[in-house]
């Protein structure tokens, strides 16, 4: 097999060397293109057959089909916007010229000057006055008719990806969109973007395992940021009203169909806002991403109806468990453990109140949680950094939003009293001490910054790449970032690439 496949890519080796020894450079510099693919198919759509255009166009793109031998044959060019088809003749090209158009493999990248015309099916097509070999392809593409279908060899291999399966692209385009929309929403709104720094002394913001490095300089352990948060707070008390920063955060946890260890989030503070106007704002921001991306707000996501139409559903947490038939109102703490013990809930006998309640919604609600809903009010004892509700004991106002099973947003009334945020930070400290890795730590900095006065705000986070799942039908985050982590590859799946290579190329 080895052989085989050694034998295949010397062939195109072998090719690179004859153009070299015709004088034509394999990996020139640059290449003067004036024309996209797609503006050809435009500009050339009404044209008759047998007419051409008056100029010459320029294009640049990989060869993606080859068809027709003799002195004459077709190829498709691929660009970032598409195909287009170009037809090289002996008597136009010169025998020379023809010969190494010829020896042009699937892959190729090439430049192509000539006359646009429309063929007897009424295809637009370039014919090739001269062409030049952009870069050769020592490696061949995936199979020519099916494309790339191994999902394994697509989320490694994503350059791939990209060049077989054309609707991939067109997902990242709309990524590409949607974030640029998110930034155009909050700045017609009058916030703006900061930036805040990635390596922290501290974990903070959120409750996940973060990972840690370690400045050889500083000689100090750092860990990459779970969210930005806390710094973003500090803006607040500085004077900044309206602030976003969008960027990766970093949490050293599970991986799923919605987790990847590093993704993209969204986090946007508003001063003398409480939840509730974050809510508002949170819809808002949705729909108007939603409508113009896609120009409506009902979509479809992995075979089901999404209805984005505001106004979304707003229930309690408490409310929503009563739901699914788990009804916690008004039990005390022996009772809540008992219910949990019996819906399955591991250390229901050890662990706090609050996590359970959590445990139990995670389980029992948010999977079955399908048109955009808000939950609101949260357990106090898993959001320390969340203002306490201004009418129920033992809750605070935040709320997540939950779409299609998923979370996609979570946001708080933020607290700015130093004093409560203090015996929260020692609570969180005690469960630190007790192996909770996920627990906020003590960050005094913050703490002095509040103490100087942090105004009432609202915050909000969002998951990018969830909302990009959503408004793009994708069933795994894995398919809306490039490049996601992967396990290594195994000892097995070298031989399945070269049977994937060899049948590519009989």
């Amino acid at each position: 097999m080895s052989e085989e496949l050694s034998d295949l890519l010397k062939i195109r080796r072998d090719k690179l060397e004859q153009f070299r020894a015709k004088g034509m450079d394999p990996f020139p510099y640059t290449y003067d293109k004036n024309h996209s693919a797609d503006q050809l198919l435009k500009q050339y759509k009404d044209m008759k057959e047998g007419e051409e255009s008056a100029e010459d166009v320029s294009i640049a793109g990989r060869v993606m089909t080859k068809r027709g031998h003799g002195k004459a044959s077709f190829a498709t060019l691929q660009d970032e916007t598409g195909r287009i088809q170009v037809y090289g003749k002996m008597d136009v090209l010169g025998e020379a010229s023809y010969e190494l158009y010829q020896k042009l493999d699937m892959g190729d990248i090439i430049g192509v000057k000539g006359k646009v015309f429309k063929t007897k099916t009424g295809e637009v097509t370039v014919r090739i006055s001269e062409f030049k070999l952009l870069c050769k392809s020592l490696h061949p593409l995936p199979e020519k008719w099916h494309g790339l279908q191994d999902k394994e060899i697509r989320y490694r291999e994503r350059y791939l990806d990209l060049i077989v399966n054309p609707e991939v692209r067109e997902v990242f385009i709309k990524r590409s969109r949607i974030v640029s929309l998110v930034r155009k929403f909050l700045e017609q709104r009058g916030f703006i973007e900061v930036e805040t720094p990635i390596l922290h002394v501290l974990q903070g913001g959120a409750a996940a395992k973060p990972f840690e490095t370690f400045h050889d300089a500083l000689d100090m352990p750092l860990f990459l940021r779970i969210a930005p948060e806390l710094y973003l707070k500090r803006l607040l008390v500085g004077g900044f009203e309206k602030v976003f920063e969008m960027g990766r955060v970093f949490r050293n946890e599970g991986m799923s169909y919605k987790h990847n260890p590093e993704y993209t989030m969204i986090e946007i503070y508003q001063a003398y806002v409480d939840y509730r106007e974050i809510m508002k704002l949170t819809e808002e921001l949705i729909v108007y991403a939603a409508k113009e991306v896609l120009g409506t707000t009902v979509i479809e996501f992995k075979g089901e109806k999404i209805d984005l139409s505001p106004p979304w559903k707003k229930i309690t947490l408490l409310d929503a468990l009563k739901e699914e038939g788990i009804d916690l109102v008004g039990k005390n703490e022996e009772e809540i453990r008992q219910i949990a013990r019996g819906k399955g809930i591991e250390g229901a006998a050890e662990i706090g109140i609050g996590k359970i309640i959590n445990l139990l919604y995670d389980k029992f609600v948010e999977p079955n949680l399908r048109q955009p809903t808000f939950i609101i009010d949260h357990p106090l004892e898993t959001s320390p950094l969340a203002k306490k509700h201004r009418d129920k004991a033992g809750e605070v106002e935040r709320f997540e939003l939950i779409i299609a099973g998923m979370e996609l947003a979570n946001a708080f009334s933020e607290l700015n009293d130093p004093i409560d945020q203090r015996e929260r930070f020692k609570k969180q400290a005690e469960l630190k001490a007790a192996g909770d890795l996920e627990a906020e730590s003590m960050d005094e900095d913050f703490l002095r910054a509040l103490e100087y006065g942090m105004p009432p705000a609202g915050g909000l986070g969002i998951g990018i790449d969830r909302l990009v799942m959503i408004l793009t039908n994708q069933p795994s985050i894995r398919d809306v970032l490039f490049f996601p982590h992967m396990k290594p590859v195994q000892q097995a799946q070298p031989q399945a690439e070269e049977m994937r290579i060899l049948d590519n190329e009989s």
